[in-house]
């Protein structure tokens, strides 16, 4: 794994080795994440220019990490697999962005009322099929994690009920993965 655009194009990401079964580790692929790049860049680019960025389930922190290295200005990674951790902790060191990043061991659907500026570009990839991302999406709205006009990716292996406060404005398969691109409203 590596970081495949930005400042840090290039830049390789700490290996899984043998992982974690438990942990569920299920990184972003290096061409998923060029492609959802891709996409931003082209449709959605004042998104992600200075973006203040949530990366719910971050894991290794590989979605977050992209985005810094695109021009995002700061990432909070919220995650409490013991494996993702010291993952996380070991790419945000090897990408010298700890200035820029902050990791909040806690679980993603009770994160508690946001203590700063609600965040501009959200990213959610929890372990599929377990519910999961919806419970951490209805939290992060209702606890004014999430701002107004801020775009979500969603990573998730199948159907997903989304809240009625975003919209939907894209989604891609990818293997078995489903990438689904909102606009909170």
């Amino acid at each position: 794994m590596r970081i495949v655009g930005g400042a840090f194009g290039g830049r390789k990401l700490a290996p899984l080795g043998k992982g974690d079964p438990s942990a569920q580790l299920r990184p972003t692929s290096d061409r998923m994440r060029e492609s959802l790049f891709n996409v931003l860049s082209a449709r959605y680019a004042d998104d992600l220019d200075a973006a203040r960025v949530l990366d719910l389930y971050a894991g290794t922190g590989a979605l977050g990490l992209e985005a810094l290295s695109r021009g995002a200005t700061e990432a909070v990674f919220v995650e409490t697999g013991r494996t993702a951790l010291r993952l996380l902790r070991d790419n945000i060191r090897r990408c010298e962005m700890g200035a820029q990043s902050q990791v909040m061991v806690r679980d993603a659907r009770r994160l508690g009322p946001v203590r700063d500026t609600p965040f501009d570009l959200i990213f959610l990839d929890p372990p599929y099929r377990r519910d999961l991302g919806e419970a951490a999406l209805k939290t992060a709205l209702s606890e004014g994690w999430i701002a107004r006009g801020a775009l979500i990716l969603w990573e998730e292996g199948g159907a997903v009920s989304a809240p009625p406060q975003i919209s939907l404005l894209d989604e891609r398969r990818a293997g078995d993965s489903w990438l689904r691109i909102y606009r909170h409203t």
